[in-house]
C-alpha cells in the first residue's frame, strides 16, 4: 500500500509539473526516464524547501541546537572576543525562489541573474536563525558572514540582512568570495583576532578545509572522522538544491553536458 501511495503521489507531481510544458520544466523520454535531472531536481527541491513543514523544523533544530551549544561555550573561559562564522545561502536565506525562476528558463545557475536576485534583497529568513543571530549578538559574540557571493553581490546582501534585522551586517562582518571559493584563508585570518565557537552551513566545506575539492568517498569518510563535531562545534542546514555534494559527483568540472550529468546523476544512486 506504502509503495502504491508514493507511485501515486509521484506521478501526480510530474503531471502537475508537466502542464508547464511550454515552459520547458520537464520532459519525459520513453521509459519515464526524466531528461535535465539537475534542473528538474533543483525544482522539486524548492518544492520541498517551500512547503515542506518538515523542512522548517530542520531549521528549527539547527538553531535550537546552536543555541544550546552556545549557552555551553559561554560558561567557559576564552582569551580572545568569541565569533560565530556562518554561511548565508540556505544557512539562513532562502534562494528557492531563484531556482524556481531558472528552471522555468530550462537553466540552473549563471552569474548574471544570481547577482540580478541577490540585489533585490528578498530572500527569505530560515525559521529560528534571526532569533540566534541577535541572542549571539546580546551575548557578546560577533558574527562574520563568509559567503561565496563576490563583491557584487555586497550591496543586495547588505540589505538582505538589515531588511531581517540580521546583527553585524556591515562591511565588516560580510565577508564575500575574492580569488578564491575556498573558505579557509578566511577563517584563518579570522582566528588571527577572534575565537571560532561555532560554524553553521548548508555545506562541508563550511566547516573545515578537510572537506574541500574532495571526492564524493573523502567527504564521507571525513564526516565519519569528525562525526562528533557535528552539533557541538558545525552546525548544518539541509540542502538538496546543490551544494559541493553535487560538484563531486561531477568530479568538480563545469563542462559536462546535460546528457552526461543526467547518466551521472542516475548511475551515482543505487535500486532494488
Amino acid at each position: 500500500m506504502l509503495k502504491k501511495s508514493i507511485f501515486i503521489a509521484g506521478a501526480s507531481f510530474i503531471a502537475l509539473i508537466s502542464c508547464k510544458s511550454n515552459q520547458n520544466i520537464i520532459s519525459v523520454e520513453k521509459g519515464n526516464n526524466l531528461n535535465n535531472i539537475e534542473v528538474n531536481g533543483k525544482l522539486y527541491a524548492a518544492v520541498f524547501q517551500q512547503n515542506a513543514a518538515e523542512f522548517q523544523a530542520l531549521s528549527a533544530q539547527a538553531f535550537n541546537i546552536a543555541t544550546l551549544q552556545l549557552n555551553k561555550i559561554l560558561e567557559e573561559q576564552h582569551n580572545k572576543p568569541l565569533a560565530i562564522v556562518s554561511d548565508i545561502d540556505e544557512t539562513f536565506l532562502d534562494n528557492s525562489p531563484y531556482a524556481v525562476e531558472m528552471a522555468h528558463k530550462g537553466k540552473s545557475f549563471d552569474q548574471a541573474s544570481w547577482t540580478e536576485w541577490t540585489s533585490k534583497g528578498e530572500a527569505l529568513p530560515f525559521l529560528g536563525s534571526q532569533e540566534f543571530f541577535n541572542y549571539a549578538a546580546s551575548k557578546g559574540v560577533e558574527i562574520f558572514y563568509i559567503t561565496n557571493r563576490n563583491e557584487d553581490d555586497k550591496a543586495g546582501t547588505l540589505k538582505n540582512l538589515k531588511k531581517y534585522n540580521y546583527p553585524f551586517a556591515d562591511e565588516t562582518h560580510i565577508v564575500v568570495r575574492t580569488s578564491e571559493s575556498s573558505k579557509e584563508t578566511r577563517r584563518q585570518k579570522l582566528s588571527e583576532t577572534h575565537e571560532i565557537v561555532l560554524l553553521l552551513g548548508d555545506n562541508l566545506s563550511d566547516f573545515s578545509a578537510a572537506f574541500d575539492h574532495k571526492t564524493t568517498q573523502e567527504r564521507m569518510q571525513n564526516v565519519i572522522k569528525n562525526k562528533r563535531l557535528f552539533g557541538e562545534k558545525f552546525i548544518i542546514l539541509p540542502n538538496t538544491g546543490y551544494g559541493d555534494w553535487e560538484a563531486a559527483l561531477f568530479q568538480y568540472k563545469k563542462d559536462l553536458t546535460t546528457s552526461q550529468k543526467d547518466s551521472i546523476y542516475r548511475n551515482s544512486v543505487k535500486g532494488f
